[in-house]
């Protein structure tokens, strides 16, 4: 069996601040703080590129795609399985 990968992607906080209203809806809160769960990252240019799931609303499965300047980037952690909890105790 596969299993998928998951990135939390963590941003500075003044990029939060800089991306503001446009990044919240994709961002997950979590015991290590706000993070973005991809499950793509691409970071070979001067933007990352990271693929998205989520529900439109209509509850139907969609997948999109942020890129933001990778300056803005903290930490990317590998996070392996879906239904794992991420953070730190």
């Amino acid at each position: 069996m596969v299993e998928s990968q998951v990135y939390a992607v963590f941003l500075y906080p003044a990029a939060l601040e800089a991306l503001g209203d446009a990044v919240k809806p994709y961002l997950v809160e979590g015991p290590s703080g706000p993070h973005l769960l991809c499950i793509g990252v691409d970071t070979g240019g001067a933007f990352c590129e990271m693929a998205l799931q989520g529900r439109d609303n209509a509850g139907k499965l969609v997948e999109l795609e942020l890129m933001i300047p990778t300056g803005m980037i903290r930490l990317i952690a590998s996070v392996h399985g879906r239904d794992v909890g991420f953070g730190f105790a």
